[in-house]
């Protein structure tokens, strides 16, 4: 049988059963849930009932007229300001190890090391850190004389975002260095070379050559970094729960809120859905802000 069939029948056969697996997989574990995300988002469901109540756009009236659900979104912005500081940060450091540095590998695994660790142990560890009791960043501010700073950072409206800032800023930059120094170390040394030669400084060789040779890893750090901002999650929810009074709040956790405390899953539905848009929007808007930058 096989051998009656021609050579191109038979890799197009082979080629077709070695992707119907990986295929059955996308559509089971990715299309389908997102399809099944879409239809919830017209549907009014609690999550327990079997009945589903069609709703129409009324889920996406409710997520655009309250309040509350932009107020998070806002929150995430706070991330987004930290996490464009995170990536300059780690920038920064990839060229200063890329140069001949004096024990810059010990520097480089010092600095990647808050990346590879648990950012549940990371949350509770910055949890004793920013104690307002008997934390040690506010046991410093007292031994400087510096009593007046010495405030609960997550009881505070103004700085607990800042702060959570913070803790995605000292975990995740080690990582954008990383990409940064793979990236650096990739631009051939000639062209360098050729530029000291002509007289350019460090820091011109820097802006003028190296930089414009990675500006495509620059453009994939900010995609990471935009989308891990916007779906920001894990530290308020462990931290702070979203409090004092919804302050820390992000569009994640708002939506989670939504389906798993209050069971409105068609309004979760819906705010997952308008999340997704958003962020292509904003990276519609990166991409061109760094494709002109780059041309």
């Amino acid at each position: 049988m096989v051998d009656s069939l021609s050579y191109s029948l038979q890799k197009r056969i082979l080629i077709v059963l070695f992707l119907l697996v990986p295929i059955v997989l996308l559509v089971l574990f990715s299309l389908y849930p997102a399809g099944y995300l879409v239809y919830l988002s017209f549907m009014s469901w609690d999550g327990f009932s079997p009945e589903k109540t069609w709703a129409g756009i009324a889920n996406y009236k409710e997520v655009f007229q309250t309040k509350e659900i932009w107020q998070a979104f806002g929150h995430n912005f706070v991330y987004l300001i930290w996490g464009l500081f995170q990536n300059a940060l780690g920038l920064f450091f990839a060229l200063l190890l890329n140069s001949r540095l004096k024990g810059r590998n010990a520097y480089r695994v010092m600095l990647f090391m808050p990346y590879i660790m648990n950012g549940v142990a990371v949350a509770y560890m910055f949890n004793y850190v920013f104690n307002s009791e008997y934390g040690s960043f506010n046991t410093l501010l007292r031994g400087m004389g510096l009593d007046s700073l010495a405030i609960s950072w997550f009881g505070s409206p103004k700085a607990v975002n800042h702060v959570l800032g913070f803790i995605t800023l000292w975990k995740f930059m080690g990582l954008n260095m990383v990409i940064y120094l793979a990236a650096l170390q990739s631009v051939p040394s000639e062209i360098v070379e050729a530029a000291k030669i002509d007289g350019a400084s460090r820091f011109q060789t820097s802006m003028r050559v190296v930089l414009p040779n990675i500006t495509q890893v620059i453009e994939l750090n900010l995609f990471l970094t935009i989308i891990g901002t916007l779906e920001m999650f894990d530290l308020p929810f462990i931290l702070t729960g979203g409090g004092p009074l919804g302050a820390s709040d992000t569009f994640l956790t708002k939506t989670i809120a939504t389906a798993f405390k209050f069971n409105n899953f068609g309004l979760a539905s819906a705010m997952s859905i308008t999340l997704i848009a958003l962020v292509v929007v904003v990276l519609g808007v990166q991409r061109l802000a760094t494709r002109r930058w780059s041309d």
